[in-house]
């Protein structure tokens, strides 16, 4: 039986392709910046993204948690949506790293506007108020199911922050699903921010590793941040050369992901108790409700593994599936019948 992973798109494999590429990468020492693979993918990316430099990093935890430490200093704070992942799933490592505290605010579908940011800036505050050091955004929003925020919305809010002296970061770990499902590019979407991050896992479909791109002086700093971090990887071609080809060959098959979870969602939409508006699902992520059903997610879960499907809960009553290049419309299709087969 063939197992259907929906937990998450890092479950991906590397294609064939890419594990030819890491088995004929040509390498060097990256901590002495030395590895011409990973420069290749650097170069490439900062190229991509329309910025003057790139960084590779191991995770887009460490990217992101690079770019906090150089956008603040201890004692601040950063804004970030009330479900991002830098808060929810970087283990408070901003605390740790930067001596920085993160303001949650709520946005509609995960989805921040620079209005209800400016309610929540503290600038020229008194001296016991901890002050705003950075606006830190995501797109596409991950726990929001894959919503995404329209380019006029990001552009507003980094003009509006830079007019304040507040740098803007975007985890943008599937900025590539984002790019495909608002018609643009990834650069255009990173145009505005003073630091991007993006993962060439996920949807991508490397193995391991994410990249930062910015101003070449922030990226300077960033290769020493890295190391402190344990981030110095030594003849890492080995993955960078699986991530050149993650970034220029797999954005061409997510339309098949953003299809696969839109007709996954109208599916689930149809089963009793369920409840999803397909209409809400714009990437490859379709979170549902299955309280109306009667069972827990953890319930839903055995259930399904027991049939050959994986698929995690968010909450008691919110199941998330993400679909990648590993799962197929044949599988979608038996994953529908499947819930509809638990559901009785």
């Amino acid at each position: 039986m063939k197992l259907i992973d929906l937990r998450s798109d890092t479950v991906t494999k590397p294609t064939a392709a890419m594990r030819q590429a890491m088995a004929e990468a040509e390498v060097g020492d990256d901590v002495y910046l030395e590895d011409p693979t990973v420069n290749r993918l650097q170069e490439r990316a900062a190229e991509l993204f329309g910025k003057e430099a790139a960084l590779f990093v191991p995770s887009g935890t460490m990217g992101n948690q690079i770019c906090i430490k150089l956008h603040t200093r201890p004692g601040t704070e950063v804004i970030v949506e009330a479900r991002a992942h830098i808060l929810d799933y970087e283990m408070g490592s901003s605390a740790v790293i930067s001596g920085v505290t993160l303001r949650p605010v709520r946005g509609e579908d995960g989805i921040l506007n620079w209005d209800l940011i400016a309610t929540a800036l503290r600038l020229n505050a008194p001296y016991y108020v901890t002050p705003t050091s950075l606006v830190a955004l995501e797109n596409s929003h991950n726990m929001a199911g894959g919503t995404l925020m329209p380019l006029s919305v990001s552009t507003r809010i980094c003009d509006q922050a830079h007019a304040l002296g507040l740098p803007v970061h975007l985890d943008g770990a599937r900025i590539f699903n984002a790019a495909l499902a608002l018609n643009t590019t990834v650069a255009e979407i990173a145009r505005p921010f003073d630091s991007v991050m993006f993962c060439l896992s996920k949807g991508l479909g490397a193995p391991v590793g994410s990249i930062i791109v910015g101003k070449k002086d922030f990226i300077k700093e960033a290769v020493s941040v890295r190391k402190m971090l344990g981030g110095g990887m030594r003849q890492v071609g080995v993955l960078a050369a699986a991530g050149l080809i993650a970034m220029e060959e797999s954005p061409k098959a997510l339309v098949e992901d953003h299809a696969n979870a839109k007709r996954l969602a109208e599916g689930l939409a149809e089963l009793r108790g369920v409840k999803i508006d397909p209409e809400s699902v714009q990437t490859n992520i379709a979170i549902f409700d299955i309280a109306a059903t009667g069972m827990t997610t953890t319930q839903m879960s055995a259930e399904m593994k027991t049939r050959g499907v994986l698929a995690n809960g968010i909450s008691p009553k919110d199941m998330r599936m993400v679909t990648h290049y590993d799962v197929n419309r044949e599988d979608i299709e038996h994953t529908i019948n499947i819930i509809k087969e638990i559901l009785g």
